[in-house]
């Protein structure tokens, strides 16, 4: 089987090429012009960039067979997500990879000035010895205010509650159960927190919301001698603001990782002793490199199989330990979308998904893609993934429609329930996870059942009355058809029931053909594969 191509426009770490080319044919490109990547990128189906390679409309209606473009970094800001979500193209990034290398160096900054450690050593390189002007203060005792409570700044808030710090933060998405987790006290409001805090440092993406979200307003609400910390993106902290405030005495010091613009040379800000400057390390150790390079790598390969991809920017980000107690989910919902057109031929107009008991509190967008990817696989083949299933399902006309209840009506603890609806009538059918995390469905159409979505399943109705199932399951080992489970539902007494039997292997439509000659069958058997 040919391998799949990916190419790689930028620098990443040997462990993480070496790792795309256990499984991919891997074309290292680092450094190619614009104008070459153009004419060969309709030969590759992955992409993996880093801040430098634009990858827009000119270039994604080129590539006829990329399937995902992996960014060996945090920002998407080279990436034109929108566009890529419309041809069905994955955008992967790795935020998780530096997150270890970003809180450590946003710690290093906070101690370096507070102490004054890199003015104090270059006075000592210089040949003086004075430590009078060098005198810091402690950070024992005083309040930390956080601003954003993502991966990086709840690890800050883990680190700083080390040093007998009071943590507060602000963070409008985070829910409560987060803020009590990583031990901050929640500020409703950016000038809750400007007003408490001794030390503030920012943790937020950048975008229209926070560019100069701190500014000279915010600054004014700070204690006097403030001390502020920025390794999250140049602009978050407004640097006029920032330098007005150093000049007048209002900011005790600062520790800055990033500037608005970069590369930064004579900077103003340089000019300050009590300003510890680094060119942009947050991310800049091995350790993190060698994970970017890997988990990147590993994300790439995961979407090229069809797999999930854990840090998917195209849909609602994760975190890990959500995912992992998704999973098993997220498999069900896409077994339950390809029931439809394993029985159906009528295009569906409407879908109605609802999920029920514990698992509601989580972020169930995945859950509502996946079925869609399942639901049209079958007519659409490859075209159809956990990207574009929405999109897909807006063109078709499909109407989705979402609902979350905080208990299950059913005797399973959490239950996805499907209602899927064409022009005549309905498919209703409910699923949930067994002990062992693997698929069931537990109704259809109002028969209870507990059938296993795995392999092949035969389903069929027959009469409800003797001598039905016994000589159909021997007609069937007659034929070589080994049965591995059985389950028969009713709803009525001595009217129709349904059969639901797991079988080892494909059963021919000769051999099905054959099954619904038999006295008490109702119609020809069908073969479902999941």
């Amino acid at each position: 089987m040919e391998k799949k191509r990916v190419i790689v426009t930028e620098r990443i770490a040997e462990e993480g090429v070496k790792l795309l080319k256990t499984e991919l044919e891997v074309d290292y490109r680092d450094g190619i012009s614009r104008e070459e990547l153009l004419q060969i990128i309709d030969q590759y189906d992955a992409l993996i960039v880093r801040s430098v390679t634009k990858v827009n409309e000119e270039l994604i209606s080129r590539a006829s067979r990329l399937k995902v473009v992996g960014r060996a970094g945090n920002g998407v800001d080279n990436i034109d997500v929108e566009v890529c979500t419309r041809y069905g193209v994955i955008v992967a990034n790795t935020p998780d990879s530096n997150t270890i290398s970003a809180a450590e160096q946003t710690i290093s900054l906070l101690l370096s000035s507070a102490r004054n450690t890199a003015w104090a050593n270059s006075f000592v390189k210089g040949g003086t010895w004075d430590r009078k002007p060098f005198r810091g203060v402690e950070l024992y005792g005083k309040t930390v205010g956080i601003v954003g409570l993502g991966r990086i700044g709840s690890m800050v808030a883990t680190r700083l509650k080390a040093f007998n710090m009071k943590v507060i933060a602000y963070d409008p998405y985070i829910t409560d159960e987060r803020f009590e987790r990583f031990g901050a006290e929640k500020k409703n409001t950016l000038e809750e927190l400007m007003q408490e805090a001794d030390f503030i440092t920012v943790h937020t993406p950048r975008n229209e919301e926070t560019m100069h979200m701190i500014n000279e307003k915010m600054l004014a609400l700070a204690k006097d001698g403030v001390r502020m910390v920025n390794c999250a993106r140049g602009g978050i902290i407004d640097e006029g603001a920032l330098l007005q405030g150093l000049e007048q005495g209002k900011i005790g010091s600062a520790g800055l990782d990033v500037f608005e613009k970069e590369p930064a040379t004579n900077n103003p800000l340089f000019t300050f002793n009590n300003v510890v400057c680094t060119p942009h390390l947050g991310a800049d150790t091995y350790e993190a490199q060698k994970r970017v390079g890997e988990n990147i790598a590993e994300q790439v390969i995961k979407a090229l199989r069809g797999d999930i991809v854990p840090n998917m920017v195209n849909l609602p980000t994760m975190l890990s330990e959500e995912l992992d107690y998704l999973r098993p989910y997220i498999l069900l919902a896409e077994k339950m979308g390809s029931f439809y057109y394993q029985l159906e031929k009528s295009p569906v107009s409407r879908v109605e998904l609802t999920y029920s008991g514990p698992i509601s509190m989580n972020e169930t967008e995945i859950l509502t893609v996946s079925f869609l990817k399942g639901l049209f696989k079958p007519i659409m083949d490859e075209k159809v993934n956990y990207v574009n299933a929405r999109l897909v399902a807006e063109d078709r006309g499909v109407q989705v429609y979402e609902k979350k209840e905080g208990q299950s009506a059913k005797r399973y603890k959490n239950v996805v329930t499907a209602k899927i609806y064409n022009h005549s009538h309905h498919l209703d059918i409910a699923g949930t996870v067994s002990r062992a995390r693997d698929p069931l469905l537990v109704e259809i159409n109002g028969y209870e059942t507990e059938t296993g979505l795995e392999g092949f399943v035969i389903m069929v109705e027959n009469r409800d009355r003797p001598r039905v199932i016994g000589p159909f399951a021997t007609a069937l080992g007659d034929e070589g058809v080994n049965i591995a489970s059985m389950k028969v539902a009713r709803k009525t007494r001595g009217e129709t029931a349904i059969m639901l039997i797991n079988v080892d292997n494909k059963v021919e439509d000769s051999i099905l053909e054959k099954l619904k000659g038999l006295d008490g069958i109702m119609g020809r058997p069908r073969l479902l594969e999941f």
